[in-house]
Parts: C-alpha cells; sequence; structure tokens
C-alpha cells in the first residue's frame, strides 16, 4: 500500500517561513528515499490541506499520514487541522488516512534549543 506523508503547518504571509516547511519535507524525502512527502498549509498559502492531499494521491498514495508540523497539542493541531483533513477526505473513496499527533516533547528539541542558543 503505498503511502505519502503530509506535513501541515499553520501557514503565514511570508513566503520565506512557508518556504521552511517544503525545506523539512525535502529533508524527510532525503532521509525517506521513496516516500512521497508533500506540504500543506492550513490557512493564509497554498497549497491548502485539499491541495495536499490530492497531490499524495496524484503520486499514487492509497494511504496518506497527516502530520502536523507544530510543537504544542493547541487546537490547530488537534481540532481543526483533523476535522480539515476528514472534510476533504470525503471526496476520496478509498483512500486510508491518519492524522498523527505534533511534534510535543523529544529529548532532541532540548539538543536544538541549546544549539541555537549558543550554548
Amino acid at each position: 500500500m503505498p503511502v505519502a506523508l503530509l506535513l501541515v503547518d499553520h501557514g503565514s504571509r511570508s513566503e520565506t517561513a512557508n518556504r521552511m516547511l517544503e525545506d523539512v519535507a525535502e529533508m524527510v524525502r532525503r532521509q525517506r528515499p521513496g516516500l512521497t512527502v508533500k506540504v500543506a498549509h492550513m490557512d493564509l498559502a497554498s497549497p491548502s490541506i485539499p491541495e495536499g492531499l490530492k497531490a499524495c494521491v496524484a503520486e499514487g498514495a492509497t494511504e496518506i499520514v497527516v502530520h502536523p508540523y507544530m510543537l504544542s497539542p493547541g487546537r490547530h493541531a488537534v481540532v481543526d487541522i483533523p476535522q480539515m483533513v476528514e472534510e476533504a477526505m470525503r471526496d476520496m473513496a478509498g483512500i486510508e488516512y491518519r492524522v498523527t499527533s505534533p511534534l510535543g516533547l523529544h529529548e532532541k528539541l532540548a539538543e536544538i534549543v541549546l544549539e541555537r542558543s549558543a550554548l
């Protein structure tokens, strides 16, 4: 069953901010060659969540894992994005999907904070 990963962030009016999600997707692609990795923005930018899901299907995915690229389990990550995905998936019969938890806590985040803080 071909699986695709859809990374979803909030979206921004800043193209630089939006581009960062594509940069993360490219890093994931390098670590997992052959995995279809697409991006979408919840608001303010394109591709939208429905567009991102359709792009996954167009690549041949029959299962889509949607990952809210957010740190905490706030409203967007646990309510808004899952609802938006569920609504968009109504038009895609036969495609399985699931929405993961956001990034949350992980030891590697502490490493990154210390590195970026130059400590």
